[in-house]
Parts: structure tokens; sequence; C-alpha cells
């Protein structure tokens, strides 16, 4: 992004009345620009997050909220902190770049400064970046992708999926995905994400014979580490969308089920030993994010999404057996979550957490990505067959 004159001159005013040589605070913004993706080493496996992009597939501005509500136990808490109440939570500089990101402090100025964030071109670049860097890896996305876009709309979430295979996700789970109707989503799971992207929900299931519709979990091993990632649906789906689209499944918490799966993962089963690690994927929002926290045990990390909190550091929720990290990584691909573990004598010991701004002026496009965005919204005509950026 290139500064007017005017505000090129604001710069250098600023730098020098804080006693800076123009020289030397511009080198040092420049260096620190340079080192901002740069991750120490830790741990032996790295979990990477999204959630909520809602088909953003571009960068653009966007603002976090001046304004949200907790009650209760929610009150002045993460998530429910903004502005200079969230950056004295979590340590955060006023003026910084990451004061921009995780507020809507001083925002249009602060956006002249850093540019558009987000966008998958970028998203790729920094997801390539950190899984050639660190420890074996994972990407997995928190749901919400498939939907927010006129080309997502029109092919019914193909641009979406064609992205995210590209993206190298993994695992997902959902909430506005659904709202394709059952047979759409099906035909996606089976035919389009099938040997690529695992789609987990252990919370739904029919309506008639209680019989689960989605896989519960997969288990991969990083590293040699055996790690169990459990998808957890939007659990008001049909609440919160229309149910004629989804006539033959029910949806929920299913908190008792969910305890039987992490105690089977951990267990082992056929002679296999037990995992290690056990993550939840979650689109259930923060706040219930943490009461199940409290409730259910054996689950070392919460990667939420759903209520599009941007929340710098995990919380730590205590349990009947040990605590659980709970996160949530915000929306519309405005951030890419880094989860760092220790794991020694089979759990884990320590973590590294970072909930990383995709800047687009930072990071470089990724040509595959371009190419295939391109693709997608090279006509903003709706397609006759509805096949844009699909298989």
């Amino acid at each position: 992004m290139s500064l007017s004159r005017r505000e090129f001159l604001q710069v250098l005013a600023a730098a020098s009345a804080a006693g800076l040589p123009i020289e030397a605070g511009a080198q040092a913004a420049s260096r620190a620009d340079s080192h901002f993706y740069d991750l120490p080493a830790f741990g032996n496996l790295r979990l990477l997050h999204f959630t909520d992009c809602h088909a953003q597939l571009i960068p653009s501005y966007f603002r976090e909220p001046s304004v949200n509500l907790g009650v209760g136990e929610g009150v002045n808490r993460p998530p429910n902190l903004v502005g200079e109440h969230l950056l004295r939570a979590f340590g955060i500089h006023p003026g910084t770049r990451n004061a921009h990101a995780f507020t809507h402090l001083n925002f249009a100025q602060a956006a002249r400064r850093y540019g558009k964030i987000g966008g998958f071109a970028h998203l790729a670049s920094l997801v390539k970046k950190l899984r050639a860097e660190g420890p074996p890896s994972m990407l997995l996305d928190g749901g919400d992708s498939w939907q927010g876009s006129a080309t997502s709309l029109w092919t019914e979430g193909r641009d979406m999926i064609a992205a995210s295979r590209l993206l190298g996700v993994e695992a997902m789970t959902a909430h506005w995905e659904f709202t394709y109707g059952q047979a759409r989503v099906t035909q996606a799971v089976e035919k389009e994400l099938a040997g690529q992207i695992e789609f987990l929900a252990q919370n739904v299931k029919t309506t008639d014979f209680n019989d689960p519709v989605f896989k519960p979990y997969v288990i991969r091993e990083l590293g040699g580490i055996p790690v169990a990632v459990i998808g957890q649906a939007f659990p008001y789906t049909p609440i919160a969308n229309p149910r004629h689209l989804i006539p033959d499944w029910s949806f929920g918490i299913d908190e008792d089920r969910l305890q039987q799966l992490v105690d089977e993962v951990r267990a082992g089963k056929g002679g296999k030993a037990g995992v290690q690690v056990v993550v939840l994927l979650s689109h259930n929002g923060m706040s219930v994010d943490l009461k199940l926290a409290s409730r259910v045990t054996g689950i070392d990390a919460i990667l939420g999404g759903h209520t599009h909190d941007g929340v710098p550091a995990p919380t730590l929720v205590s349990n009947a057996r040990g605590r659980t990290l709970v996160t949530n990584a915000g929306s519309n691909g405005k951030f890419l979550a880094t989860l760092d573990l220790e794991v020694k004598g089979g759990r884990v010991t320590d973590f590294r957490y970072r909930l990383l701004p995709v800047f687009a002026n930072l990071l470089p496009a990724d040509v595959e990505m371009s190419q295939l965005i391109n693709k997608i919204r090279g006509s903003l005509s709706r397609p006759a067959g509805g096949e844009a950026g699909g298989e």
C-alpha cells in the first residue's frame, strides 16, 4: 500500500517527535514488518486453524466491533472485550499492526496505514510458510466457508471447496454450509471432499433412528504423535437456518456423546493405542465452548468459531480432570491461528498460540491461488451451469 505525501510527512513527524532519527525509525518499522510472521521454533506438532471466512476470497478492510456484550460470567472477560480493554488484557501496544487487527480503534487512519487484510491468495502464502518452517502440521477449517458471496451462492459452494482443497484444508466442520440443503451437502462430502477434506460433525444425527450422519472424528499422526480431531457443527442450525433444508437431520451440543468419543479415542481400540492429543474443531461459539470445556474432560484444545471473535490468546478452562485451551479465530479470512504443542510422555506438556492477522501488504499473493480466484471471480454475471471454480 502506498502512502500519500501528507501521510508520509505525518509518519516522519511522528518518528521525529519520538526522538528517532528518520532513517532509523523507517528501518525499524521495515525490520519489524519483515519478521512479522517469523515464529520461534517450538514443540513437535502444529495445528493451523481458520474459521468463518464466509467465502471472502479477496482482501478487504474489516473493522472489529466496538461493542461485544457479555452477561453473567462473560462480563469483562474474553471474548467480550473490545478496544482499549482488549489491548490491555492481552498486552498489545496501541497504534501497532496488531492493535489495528484486533480492535476498531482509529480504524480509518490505521486502515490507510496497514492496508487490506485477508484474501485466500495471501492466506495460502502464510499457510505454506508456516507449514514449511514449523513442525508437522494439520490445517483445519471451522466452518461457514461455503457461504457469503455471489459466486458461492451460484455454485452452491463449489468455488470455496475448490479454494479449500488448493489451500490444503484437511478437516472441517460446518454451519451455513447446511443452507445448501441435505442433498447438496451429502454430494459435496461424498464426491468433492472425498480423499482430501474430512467433514466432521459428531452432533448431527438422523431424526428417525438417531444415527450419525457424518464422521465424528479423524485421527492423524503428526510427527509420529497420534492426534484426534473431533468435529462439532453449529448445534442450533435448525433454529438459526430454514428447517426445511435439513428436515431429516437433528442437531445439538450432545455433550454426553462428545465425552464418550473423547474417552474412546483416548483409550484406543482394535489393538491400537489411544491418541495423545484431542482437539475439538467447534462451531459452537466461544461462550458455549467455554462452558463445554468446564464439563467435558480430556480435550486439550477447542479451536472455535461461529461468533467471529478474534481473541489473541486462549482461555485456560479447568475441569474435573485437567485444563482445556479455548480459542476463537475471528472471521472473513482475517486471521490464521497457529497452535504449537509440545507433547511428551503421551500428553501435552506446553503450548504456544498465535492468532496471526493476514495482512495483504506483508504477504505475497500465492500464484496458484490467485489464478483460481481470477477464474472464480472472472465474471460477475451468473454462470449458466453453476460450476465456476468447481470440479
